[in-house]
């Protein structure tokens, strides 16, 4: 992502085969984009706002992306992506809820919160590594506004 600036990419999933085989295609990949993953809803929120054990300086980098799951334990997607799309700090940050829901109150439901894009998880490993690349070479010709200017 951003070949000539990486940037910290932050994973909320609770699926422990997602998580392995996301950090797989990544490796493989070779993004040079450092992923930090959280298991559910509550926890991205400490990470996104570095409280709780992300409390201590250095262990929550500012992410560039967010790769948002909706179904998850605690706090769902939407519950996340509603919150920190009302914050001046992370209206800006790309967010990509990644997901195994085909419904189509979800996708809209993403969207009317905000959401940068709705990508349906692929099935097997080669389908999924090849969404990540995908999504990383889009993200690598991207050009964002500066996260830290906020939105109006």
């Amino acid at each position: 992502m951003m070949e000539n600036a990486p940037f910290i990419a932050l994973m909320a999933e609770d699926n422990k085969h997602d998580i392995i085989a996301t950090k797989r295609a990544w490796r493989e990949n070779h993004i040079l984009n450092t992923l930090y993953v959280v298991n559910d809803g509550e926890a991205c929120l400490d990470y996104l706002y570095q409280r709780g054990e992300y409390a201590e300086p250095g262990t929550a980098p500012r992410p560039g992306i967010l790769l948002l799951d909706i179904n998850m334990p605690k706090m769902n997607g939407h519950e996340v992506l509603n919150q920190i799309r009302g914050e001046r700090a992370f209206c800006n940050l790309p967010v990509i809820i990644l997901t195994t829901s085909k419904a189509e109150e979800d996708r809209i439901r993403s969207y009317d919160l905000g959401a940068t894009a709705y990508i349906k998880k692929p099935v097997g490993f080669e389908n999924l590594s090849h969404a990540i690349k995908t999504i990383n070479l889009f993200w690598e010709m991207v050009e964002l506004p500066k996260l830290a200017n906020g939105c109006a």
